[in-house]
Parts: C-alpha cells; sequence; structure tokens
C-alpha cells in the first residue's frame, strides 16, 4: 500500500493500544462524549453530491460512514454493558461492510444517525464514566471473529479511535477537495 493510500486508509494511524493512566482515561472518556458533534461539524455545511462522495478510491460515502459510526458505537455500548454485567461475554460481531449497504443507509439522511449518536453517546459516556482504572482493566469480553478476549480499557481506547478515526476520513477528504 503506498503512502498516500495508506494515509487515506489511516489518516490518523491504525490503533495502538495505550497502558492505563488517568490522563488517558479522562482522554478517551471526552472522546466518547464529544464524538458526536465533532463529526456532525465535519459533515457540517456538505450538500448531498458531498455526502455521496467516497472518503478514498474504493472506500464508503461520506453518507455511509456517518450511518456506520452509528452502528458501530450501538453495537459498541452494548458490547460494554454485556462487560460490565456478565462475566467474560461473547459478543456478536456484524458484517460491517453489508451493514453499510442496507435500505436505512441509502434512504435516511445523516442528521438520522445525529441524532441517534447524540443519544447514544450521552447514555454510553453516563454509563462508562464512573469506571474505576481497575474495572476496565480487569472487565473482559471475547471477540470471537479475532479468538480473542479484550479489556473494557481496550475497547474504550478503540472506541475513542474509532469516532476521530472516521471524522478525519471527513476532514482530510474536505481538505482535499477544498470544500
Amino acid at each position: 500500500m503506498s503512502d498516500i493510500a495508506f494515509e487515506h486508509r489511516y489518516p490518523i494511524g491504525k490503533y495502538a493500544p495505550q497502558p492505563y493512566s488517568e490522563k488517558q482515561h479522562q482522554d478517551w472518556l471526552n472522546d466518547i462524549r464529544f464524538l458526536p458533534q465533532l463529526l456532525e461539524n465535519a459533515v457540517l455545511n456538505l450538500d448531498e453530491a458531498q455526502l455521496l462522495t467516497p472518503y478514498r478510491e474504493g472506500g464508503w460515502t461520506i453518507k455511509q460512514l456517518v450511518h456506520h459510526v452509528a452502528d458501530s458505537h450501538a453495537n459498541a455500548m452494548i458490547r460494554f454493558k454485556l462487560g460490565m454485567t456478565e462475566t467474560n461475554p461473547t459478543i456478536k460481531p456484524y458484517d460491517e461492510a453489508a451493514w453499510a449497504e442496507l435500505n436505512d443507509v441509502h434512504e435516511l439522511p445523516v442528521n438520522i444517525s445525529f441524532t441517534l449518536l447524540h443519544a447514544l453517546h450521552a447514555r454510553w459516556y453516563s454509563c462508562i464514566k464512573n469506571l474505576t482504572g481497575e474495572e476496565l482493566q480487569t472487565l473482559t469480553v471475547v471477540h470471537p471473529e479475532h479468538n480473542k478476549q479484550m479489556t473494557l480499557w481496550h475497547l474504550l481506547g478503540m472506541y475513542a479511535w474509532h469516532g476521530k478515526h472516521h471524522t478525519a476520513h471527513i476532514t482530510r477528504l474536505r481538505d482535499r477537495m477544498n470544500w
């Protein structure tokens, strides 16, 4: 993969797990708390043609990205709740690419997913904001697709990164296109 192709696919780099620290904990909680507004700001004033532009060659459109973040983060909150209430539960994977082709993604405007994201992230943040460092590092889920046990700390970092990753797809495309 060329450097440009990598940068378009991973504009902020790939997710890199971080050791626990109070500062990182607060940073990631804030990423969860404020993602809906940051993502919404990234698409502000884009017209329908721009929303239907792929962020990279072979990539999803901006509209698909916004709906994908809502789908992904809805699953994320459920994964956290499972990890908080069950002992090492197996989470359900889903086919992201197939979900991005469903009718709701193509037919509904992005504001529907923004409404969902604002409500979802308010609930998700409220649910996890008081988890201790110990809880985040000891509560786990099993991801069968990766055949891997993951701590809630790992998931928190991954989803904090995920929101910034897709927001950067949009903002970098806007920069490249001078929108």
